[in-house]
């Protein structure tokens, strides 16, 4: 995925509609549990409308670059065992793309901006998928780079209580996506084999990931972006939650 192309769009509240067919052998693999990206659960749309809110005009190039530093300081901490949670990591990110973008983020403005990812909602498809799988006896669970509180706040904003059987953040083994250590949590929580476990992801790259762990793989490519050149490609891509019964054969 190219990287600004994705988050100059979020930025901008891009609708895509175009998604690739789901296969058909999804629903004869055995699926008895799902983990989520957050990124697929909760949609981040009002923090990057509230960074152009700041900066009109400059609010997409300043969320570009924040973002993309959010990703790579998430793989460079990994990398380098240095973890800390997601929210330190995106304020350090915060910095530096204020910094890059020659812009001034006063106390109160980076206090709003931050505050936003505690303060997400579920995109408007999930809340009915979820809770029809739930009632179809699916194990749920989140599988994300988000901290744990980072994760109950969404869920209460979205009245989703009682949906997850699990809250698997990366902070449970200090290493976030797409190393392995990150997609072991949901094998190990639910008890299951790989390939019983379908991972729905936000990003081409987490996609990659997932599915080169073994995950039985959709993506979530609400943004209509390309997919990533890494060898691998997911098992289905699609615009929205609609398609995600289909793919576990619900």
């Amino acid at each position: 995925m190219n990287r600004r192309t994705f988050l100059t769009a979020a930025a901008a509240g891009a609708v895509v509609n175009a998604v690739n067919a789901v296969p058909a052998w999804a629903a004869s693999h055995g699926i008895k549990a799902i983990g989520f990206d957050g990124l697929a659960l909760f949609d981040p749309r009002p923090i990057f409308a509230l960074a152009e809110q700041f900066f009109p005009g400059q609010g997409a190039a300043l969320v570009a670059t924040w973002r993309g530093r959010q990703f790579d300081y998430t793989w460079l901490r990994t990398m380098t065992g240095t973890y800390v949670d997601f929210i330190q990591v995106t304020g350090d990110a915060l910095a530096f793309a204020a910094d890059a973008e020659k812009l001034t983020v006063t106390p109160e403005q980076r206090q709003q901006l931050l505050a936003g990812f505690m303060n997400m909602k579920a995109w408007p498809d999930v809340v009915p998928v979820l809770k029809t799988l739930k009632k179809r006896g699916l194990g749920l669970a989140p599988l994300t780079d988000f901290s744990v509180p980072m994760l109950e706040a969404a869920i209460r904003n979205s009245q989703l209580e009682g949906v997850f059987d699990h809250l698997l953040s990366t902070d449970l083994v200090r290493a976030y996506k797409p190393d392995p250590r990150s997609y072991q949590m949901g094998v190990d929580a639910f008890g299951l084999q790989r390939e019983e476990i379908a991972f729905v992801a936000f990003g081409g790259w987490d996609a990659a990931g997932a599915k080169t762990f073994g995950y039985p793989t959709i993506w979530m490519n609400r943004l209509n972006v390309p997919t990533e050149h890494l060898g691998v490609l997911p098992d289905a891509i699609a615009a929205n939650f609609e398609a995600l019964p289909g793919f576990v054969g619900q």
